[in-house]
């Protein structure tokens, strides 16, 4: 119990993966602030799981991430709507007892869930946050990779999101992001509004790859140039 609650006070945060099969609510973007809002839906948080972990196993859909994303021991992770572990459990495994992963979820309940599973299979590299819906909230250059697998389309200000996420990047840091290639009120991302929305806060994706695994594609940014102030960021138009 003691280790649970070590877990879940110390300060990072998640949000949670989706299930794009059941019915969807949409949501209105919020207020921006100096930031621009999203030209696009923002899909529904409706699950903290995906699919079944046997059914991802099978397919090597993990492994298969992980490597593309050359995710090595020793290195700082962090898995952003981490839900129910899935990939938590796994980068734990691959970047060793040297590494660390840090996993986020906004919703409290999936938070809670994923630190005693943590605590149950004795996890020592993994920490356990609750975040907030537009902010990580992640320590400053930090991490070697930051996951974003089935989620993207559910952060409702994806530019202020993107912005307070730069400066947690080592300096060869990447963004993996894994979404599927439709609609995102249909729980996905075009590739293309992708590459845009993350280009408009000073981005470049360096590599992007189908992934039937994962269920869509996988795409690599990393940090280049200054970090644009808010009120100079413009929206991508999707229409």
């Amino acid at each position: 119990m003691t280790r649970v609650l070590a877990l879940l006070l110390s300060p990072i945060w998640l949000l949670a993966a989706c299930d794009g099969s059941k019915p969807l609510i949409q949501r209105e973007p919020k207020d921006a602030g100096p930031f621009p809002a999203a030209d696009r839906p923002v899909a529904s948080i409706v699950s903290a799981r995906w699919s079944n972990e046997e059914a991802r196993d099978r397919l090597n859909e993990a492994g298969e991430v992980m490597t593309k994303a050359d995710i090595r021991k020793g290195m700082t992770v962090a898995d952003i709507g981490a839900g129910e572990g899935y990939y938590t459990i796994r980068a734990a495994a691959r970047v060793g007892k040297d590494g660390r992963v840090l996993a986020e979820d906004i919703v409290a309940s999936v938070r809670d869930q994923l630190a005693e599973r943590v605590a149950r299979e004795d996890l020592a590299n993994v920490s356990v946050r609750l975040g907030e819906a537009n902010d990580p909230k992640l320590p400053p250059a930090s991490f070697d990779r930051v996951l974003m697998v089935h989620m993207y389309h559910e952060i409702e200000q994806p530019y202020e999101f993107l912005w307070r996420l730069r400066p947690s990047l080592k300096p060869d840091g990447l963004v993996v992001v894994v979404d599927a290639d439709r609609e995102t009120r249909n729980h996905g991302t075009p590739p293309a509004l992708l590459k845009c929305e993350f280009a408009a806060v000073g981005y470049t994706q360096v590599d992007r790859d189908e992934m039937p695994s994962a269920g869509g594609y996988m795409a690599m940014f990393r940090a280049t140039g200054p970090r644009p102030a808010p009120e100079a960021i413009r929206a991508c138009r999707t229409k």
